[in-house]
């Protein structure tokens, strides 16, 4: 066995990255319920604060990421192995910046109404970050909570193939409306923000698969 190895086994294990990851599920979580808000508003001035308010989470979120990067690469023992939190960390972001990129689409093309499989896609997306914050908070005695850890993942990818469903009704919904529709041009807005929110959740999916890559290893 390497002298690393066993070093790894009885040196305390540096747990800060615990409250940093649920830091970062936190951001996301409100990150959504601001993106629920907004697929929900009717209030042109309420939806551009919202959309000031996603841009300001995501910030956040950057620089807890870039934290959690900075003391990766500063402490000798971690709680698993480096590139797992590496990981589960830039997944997170990833799913912060797609909302983020879906808020400013809104923000940029006024859409005139929000289909409603758009606003569909995004309740999945609500659900889905709250169950990677659920599954953060389990992360740090995770040989306790495996079993919740574990349904809280299969639940993700639940979400993630009933998105995929709504998602595909979405287009074929807008493609019908486009043969009868003269504005071409709000379709096509319409089609690149439920495209953010089909990534969104598949961001999302990929945060739950990192969770099981470390369950697998630490459970």
């Amino acid at each position: 066995m390497k002298i690393n190895t066993l070093l790894s086994m009885f040196a305390p294990k540096d747990v800060k990255f615990f409250p940093m990851l649920e830091e970062t599920a936190t951001i996301l979580s409100q990150s959504a319920t601001y993106l629920q808000e907004l697929f929900a508003c009717e209030d042109e001035a309420h939806k551009n604060e919202l959309c000031r308010l996603i841009k300001a989470e995501e910030v956040k979120g950057d620089k807890v990421t870039g934290g959690i990067i900075h003391e990766l690469n500063n402490t000798f023992i971690t709680p698993f192995d480096r590139e797992d939190v590496h990981a589960l960390a830039d997944a997170m972001d990833d799913v912060i910046d797609v909302i983020n990129r879906c808020a400013q689409k809104v923000l940029l093309y006024q859409p005139k109404h929000f289909p409603e499989h758009s606003v569909k896609l995004v309740d999945i997306i609500k659900k889905g970050s709250d169950e990677l914050l659920n599954a953060a908070y389990e992360l740090s005695n995770i040989k306790k909570t495996d079993l919740r850890l574990r349904a809280h993942c299969k639940e993700i990818k639940r979400l993630e193939e009933e998105a995929d469903v709504v998602y595909e009704e979405a287009i074929i919904s807008l493609f019908k409306e486009a043969s009868i529709s003269s504005n071409t041009v709000e379709l096509i807005k319409l089609k690149e923000i439920i495209q953010e929110l089909e990534k969104a959740a598949n961001k999302i999916n990929s945060t739950g698969k990192a969770i099981v890559t470390i369950l697998v290893k630490y459970a």
